[in-house]
């Protein structure tokens, strides 16, 4: 498709489709919205090679880059994007198919580095070295790189790096400005606690999280606290039987909402008095943490990762990683205190508004793709 010539075209490059949802997908369709108000158009593209093979989606790439010769190619980069079992090496044809076609190539890494592995299977291990290689592959090839963690937290980069730049990820759902808490309410109000998406794989890392969530919720019930969780997104489904062992004894309400459409996800997020986030230490790249701040909700998870970041002006509560009694006394705190659950939500206001919304993403992008670019952002 052409673009008129009064705006900017930029192409984002995928590859295989993910499911149930495609969080990368998504990605791209918000951060396309965002950049039609600025003045760009944000084509997007796919190499099927899940589905033709390589052979005949290289060639088609090779037809299809003919017309980008000049333009920004976002490329978008994960893993398993590129590999049906985490080898991404085809990914460096896909980068020297645009770069022969005469686009301008800037990759945008959803992954750094090497995914959770363990270190007992020697293929895990082959496959981490794999994609590390990748990762350094591409970053060279590529004229500019986007990171969703702070450059300086990437600690393979060059010290002279000159191509690179840090722009958050925003939630792949609509953004809701959240109304203002009441200045009253009733003692022993039954609070909302959401839980968006569980570990799919392993198995063990689901049961993990839902202990630690039935865990907290136990602390904080027994310090008197009446609430009701919700769990809403991937994953949570499949936790059924985990999440109705955890909880039998329980006086808590619970229900497990399963998959949502983004609009439903963000109503659910907005009608919730808290966010608790186990899914590992909070991070620049949990798309579900972020969707919690641009709600305006306090989240309650395990600190290690979100300082030095963004992250770490929105309204967090955090404690150290595994320590489930500091966690549910975190949740009871947030959930008995009015005055402290509101000035957690006016900081995750602030930080949706100042990193994480998808107009302040755009911008960003803006920046570090047009003519006056910079290094970070």
């Amino acid at each position: 498709m052409e673009d008129s010539s009064s705006r900017e075209g930029w192409v984002a490059l995928l590859g295989r489709r993910d499911a149930p949802t495609d969080g990368v997908e998504d990605y791209c369709t918000y951060l396309g919205r965002a950049l039609n108000g600025q003045g760009v158009e944000l084509r997007r593209a796919r190499v099927e090679w899940a589905e033709r093979g390589w052979g005949d989606a290289l060639r088609q790439l090779r037809q299809e880059s003919a017309a980008w010769s000049g333009r920004w190619v976002l490329l978008q980069y994960t893993a398993l994007g590129w590999s049906r079992r985490g080898f991404p090496f085809r990914a460096l044809r896909v980068l020297r198919a645009l770069r022969n076609s005469g686009a301008r190539v800037a990759v945008v890494f959803h992954e750094h580095a090497r995914q959770a592995e363990s270190r007992k299977r020697w293929i895990d291990r082959a496959r981490g070295a794999s994609q590390d290689w990748v990762v350094r592959r591409l970053y060279r090839g590529a004229e500019r790189c986007i990171f969703a963690d702070p450059l300086e937290k990437i600690s393979w980069l060059p010290n002279d790096d000159t191509k690179s730049v840090f722009i958050p990820i925003g939630a792949n759902i609509p953004e809701m400005v959240r109304e203002p808490e009441r200045g009253t309410e009733r003692v022993g109000e039954t609070k909302a606690v959401a839980v968006f998406g569980v570990s799919e794989f392993p198995s063990s890392e689901r049961e993990r999280e839902v202990s630690d969530i039935s865990r907290a919720v136990h602390v904080a019930a027994a310090a008197g606290v009446k609430l009701r969780i919700a769990f809403m997104g991937r994953g949570t489904a499949e936790a059924k039987a985990a999440i109705d062992q955890a909880f039998r004894d329980a006086k808590v309400e619970v229900s497990i909402l399963g998959l949502l459409s983004a609009e439903e996800i963000a109503g659910n997020l907005r009608n919730s008095d808290a966010m608790l986030f186990v899914r590992g230490r909070i991070h620049s790249r949990r798309g579900s943490a972020i969707a919690g701040i641009v709600c305006g909700l306090p989240i309650v998870g395990y600190a290690g990762a979100a300082e030095g970041t963004p992250l770490a002006e929105a309204g967090l509560e955090l404690v150290p990683y595994g320590d489930c009694n500091s966690l549910g006394e975190a949740l009871g705190r947030v959930l008995t205190d009015a005055n402290l659950r509101r000035s957690l939500r006016e900081r995750s206001e602030s930080a949706r508004r100042a990193h994480f919304s998808w107009d302040a993403i755009a911008m960003a992008f803006v920046q570090a793709l047009g003519p006056n670019s910079k290094r970070s952002v």
